[in-house]
């Protein structure tokens, strides 16, 4: 009875195939470093943006004039002055923060002659019908990955970073679009 079983479990599967687990092409060794260096290679990059700018203006303007017109004469006396004061001062001031924090994994796209790295990647997300996008695209230098195969966005080059949401709460924090068309007209 056992004998037959195992025939009929070896007659399914067939005999093993001859071949090696090494692969010359996609061998690393153990101690080899596993940070990212070739197209199609992952890299982890840590989003720390944190931008802020003030702006203030302040101005100042004064101006006096004044006419004077004296008639005299023994029999006639008379003056008339016309004067104008003109007066002005205004001030502004503009304040811009932002923060971004986040991590992306991207992949090398292309290996530069210098030997950088263009990466480029994005991320989907979808929490409550909100759905937020983040992509990533910029040149890293390999001395620059951690031998976490991470990098810092500060250390992107040429980074472009987008951060962007679209469902209900992002259509409430666009103008609609009468208010756009006043804004026009500077109502």
């Amino acid at each position: 009875m056992v004998g037959s079983f195992a025939q009929t479990v070896e007659s399914k599967a067939g005999p093993a195939a001859r071949g090696s687990l090494y692969s010359e092409s996609s061998y690393q060794a153990l101690t080899s470093d596993r940070r990212g260096h070739k197209v199609g290679d992952l890299v982890t990059v840590i989003i720390f943006e944190n931008a802020s700018a003030s702006s203030t203006a302040d101005t100042g303007a004064n101006r006096d004039s004044n006419v004077g017109l004296s008639i005299s004469t023994p029999t006639f006396n008379k003056s008339a002055g016309v004067g104008a004061n003109s007066d002005f001062s205004g001030g502004g001031r503009t304040q811009r923060a932002g923060k971004v924090l986040g991590q992306l994994t991207v992949f090398v796209r292309e290996v530069l002659a210098n030997g950088d790295l263009f990466v480029s990647g994005e991320q989907s997300l979808e929490v409550n019908g909100e759905r937020q996008v983040i992509k990533l695209e910029g040149h890293v230098r390999p001395k620059d990955i951690t031998e976490l195969n991470t990098v810092l966005s500060t250390r992107v080059a040429d980074a472009k970073i987008s951060f962007s949401g679209d469902g209900v709460l992002g259509d409430r924090q666009r103008p609609a679009w009468w208010q756009k068309l006043l804004g026009l007209f500077g109502v």
